[in-house]
Order: C-alpha cells, then structure tokens, then sequence
C-alpha cells in the first residue's frame, strides 16, 4: 500500500494511505486533533475526575508516536507519573519517523531525542523513557489484548470503521472495558452511531462531546 508524508492543516505532518484514502491523523490538524481528543478530554478530563497523579494509559494504535510524544510533554507540565501502553500490529517505518516534524511544532525541539527514543527502544519491553514515563510498545493485534484491569485511561486511535469496521467492534470495546480499571475513561475521535452504540454494548456510559477542527462530534466512554 502506497504511504505518504502529507502536511497537515496546523502545519503538522502526518501518513497518507492512498488506496484507503486514510491518515494517521486529522488532514485538519495533526497535533490539534491529539491535543483536543486524547489530552484535553482525556488526560485532562481523567485527572480532573480522579485527581489522580499515577495513571496507567493505553492507546490503541501507536502509529506515529504523536499521542505518546504529547502525553510524555503533557506529564512534565501536570507533574504526572504515567505508565503507557502503545499496542501496533504494524509498526512505522524508520524513514517515515524521520520525516516527522512533531517536536519542532511542539517547540520541543530540546526533546526530539526522546521522541526518536520512542520508536528506538525495543518492543515488548517496558522502559524508563524519564522518571515519569514509562513506555512499553507492544506488537500485536486489537484483538489479541487480554489485559484485566489494568488501564485508567484509553486513547482509541485505531483507523477509522470505514476502512476497518472490524477494530470497532463490540468485542474489542469489550476487551477495552475488561482491560479498564473503575471510574476510567476511553476517548476516542470516532462519533459514528454503531461505534457509540457497540460501546454502550460492551458496558460503557457514552457521550458525545465537540470534537477537533474538522470534526463536529468525538466520543468518550466511561466506566463505573
């Protein structure tokens, strides 16, 4: 399948699929989309309703880093301690990563070591990336995580249900809530009907909230 680096509309870049006519991330805005779905309504959100400082975060579909990458900026500001799980059936390529201009449009251009630090590490190994993050990429499918409460927080990035509906399934939304501690959250940039409905199948309270530029409507999950 051809892939592509494509700018994104807030100057941030990101990996066109052609034959799907997908991306890793929003063509309206790369970072924007991660730091209004997976921190502002998720680590912001979650921290607020817990005012906990320690939470355990998995983010189904790695991709790029980006999320990892503005977790780990948004940990340093919060003075939070988070241990992160990135799982990716199909890892990015190393020239793709270089090609990626997130720390410069983060102005974190003191931490573009750490970002290549992410993909560098070994997978299935949790590692001290900082004193407050730990990082473990796991390579497998969606449907192969059988983790049991575990989680606070889930960021669902996978690619989208029209070009594959079988990541938005009821049983994988049941394999997050199973994989998900009490009173977490999963958040997610999808507002379809059958993705809110499949969550609300699987035991999740779902609500639809604004979503990033370029999208009208996002989801977030909660369990009780």
């Amino acid at each position: 399948m051809e892939r592509k680096i494509i700018k994104t509309g807030d100057g941030s870049v990101t990996i066109h699929l052609s034959e799907w006519d997908e991306q890793y991330h929003s063509k309206h805005g790369a970072i924007q989309e991660a730091r209004h779905v997976f921190i502002k309504m998720g680590l912001e959100y979650w921290v607020g309703l817990n005012k906990e400082k320690n939470p355990a975060i998995l983010e189904i579909g790695f991709g790029t880093g980006l999320n990892a990458f503005i977790t780990f900026l948004e940990a340093q500001k919060l003075q939070l301690k988070i241990d992160y799980t990135g799982v990716e059936a199909y890892p990015v390529s190393t020239s793709e990563i270089k090609a990626l201009n997130y720390a410069e449009m983060l102005s974190a251009e003191n931490q573009i070591e750490t970002f290549q630090r992410m993909h560098e590490i070994p997978w299935n190994n949790k590692v001290d990336i900082s004193e407050n993050f730990q990082l473990e990429k796991q390579q497998k499918r969606f449907e192969e995580i059988e983790d049991i409460n575990k989680y606070n927080l889930v960021f669902f990035d996978a690619f989208g249900a029209r070009v594959q509906p079988e990541l938005w399934t009821e049983d994988i939304f049941a394999r997050m809530f199973a994989g998900m501690k009490s009173n977490s959250v999963l958040v997610t940039y999808s507002a379809k009907g059958s993705v809110r409905r499949a969550m609300q199948t699987a035991g999740f309270i779902v609500e639809r909230l604004p979503g990033p530029p370029g999208k009208r409507e996002m989801l977030r999950a909660l369990k009780k």
